[in-house]
């Protein structure tokens, strides 16, 4: 039997695992006549998954909790049964910025605190000057890119959307709205922030792999009828992405797979744009670049296993941030959006490492760790906070109260 399934996604480094199922012919594999969709937008995304024109697709990990609490008008009861990989956001900057935040005691080192403490001086010198807020742009409302940002400025004492504007754009647009003016800086998953470095108009000042290590970033969004009434094409469809993170996750494949999602059909950008994000030795700037090893993690570390402590943490800061009202059951449905449930029946045969858990402590493993789990051995972590703190699910109300307090 031949299942039928279309899917939508974005032009970014991170829609790997959807491009290379198709392309090695994972998918076909698994009895799979897999489309895939390219979109401009993530509000696109949504809406094609909302009136049917996908049955799956590559979201921001918040979005399809954002959905599931009726944060849009037309959105589709949406579960996740996979994520699609671990890091791959930057923050850069305008040269500009740069130059000011450097003055401030800022080094080339991607280190968040000090860029971060650098930044919050600046911000503070402009206010005293009477000099408009600076810009930073992210990709959606709902997005690990906002929350991101936004818990960097925090943690570094600044106050978002008071001391800086944050506005919408889609990523492919960042680069050149940096080069314009329009704006100051952008949070954004690559090739975007490569982009920017290469084409002389910005500098990368943190990564999301410093901000909260080994962190979560796009999931697999899916109709919930359809996963209700095509379960077997979910598990077939879950098999071949497994596949496929195992191959991305491979040195050996980085240039083929650079090649492929350079395709126009893909993310339609140069080699030189791709390569760094996926080796994670990054141009941070002019003749400048840092390893970073687990920048983009697609097979690793559980990195495909929908955790459903990494869908409170979402949730804590749309709380945070006055998106939705912290209640017992919009905690429950942020919960239950994310289905390890699914992973786990699709990919248990297979022998994979299977977590014990369904979620665990965010940013309690300073180093890498074995951790109990069925099936092959799995190890996990470092995955901390740079500003040295934790969440824990089991004490979701005491963390949203202590955000609320900073």
């Amino acid at each position: 039997m031949t299942h039928r399934i279309t899917a939508g996604f974005m032009p970014l480094t991170d829609s790997a695992l959807l491009v290379v199922a198709k392309a090695k012919g994972f998918a076909e594999a698994e009895g799979i006549d897999l489309t895939l969709l390219r979109e401009s937008s993530w509000a696109n995304i949504r809406d094609r998954l909302a009136v049917g024109h996908v049955q799956v697709a590559h979201m921001l990990g918040p979005m399809p909790i954002a959905c599931n609490l009726g944060l849009w008008p037309l959105a589709a009861r949406t579960v996740v049964p996979m994520a699609l990989g671990l890091g791959g956001n930057a923050v850069t900057v305008s040269n500009a910025v740069w130059e000011l935040v450097a003055s401030e005691g800022a080094l080339p080192d991607l280190v968040p605190s000090t860029t971060g403490l650098a930044l919050h001086r600046v911000v503070r010198r402009r206010a005293g000057q009477g000099l408009a807020p600076l810009r930073f742009g992210v990709v959606h409302p709902h997005s690990g890119h906002n929350y991101e940002l936004r818990y960097w400025l925090t943690a570094c004492g600044m106050v978002p959307d008071q001391d800086l504007e944050i506005v919408i754009l889609p990523p492919s647009l960042m680069p050149d709205a940096l080069a314009s003016g329009a704006l100051d800086a952008f949070c954004a998953g690559e090739p975007w922030n490569t982009a920017a470095v290469l084409r002389g108009v910005g500098r990368i000042a943190t990564v999301k792999a410093a901000i909260w290590r080994q962190s979560p970033e796009k999931v697999l969004a899916v109709a919930s009828d359809w996963a209700d009434e095509n379960p077997d094409a979910l598990n077939a469809l879950l098999r071949a992405l497994h596949a496929a993170s195992f191959w991305c996750g491979a040195p050996a494949h980085r240039e083929e797979l650079a090649g492929l999602l350079s395709d126009p059909a893909h993310v339609d950008s140069p080699l030189d744009w791709l390569r760094p994000g996926l080796a994670g030795d990054l141009r941070i700037g002019p003749g400048l670049s840092m390893r970073v090893p687990d920048f983009f993690v697609p097979h690793a570390s559980a990195a495909t296993f929908p955790w459903k402590s990494h869908a409170l943490w979402f949730y804590s800061q749309m709380v945070r941030w006055g998106q939705v009202s912290h209640d017992a059951a919009s905690a429950s449905t942020a919960r239950d959006t994310y289905r390890p449930d699914l992973w786990r029946r699709a990919l248990g045969p297979l022998g994979v490492a299977l977590p014990a858990a369904n979620a665990k402590v965010e940013g309690a493993l300073n180093e890498p760790t074995p951790v109990g789990s069925a099936g092959a051995s799995l190890v996990l972590g470092p995955d901390g906070f740079f500003d040295g703190t934790r969440f824990d699910p089991d004490s979701l109300d005491a963390y949203i109260a202590s955000q609320a307090e900073r």
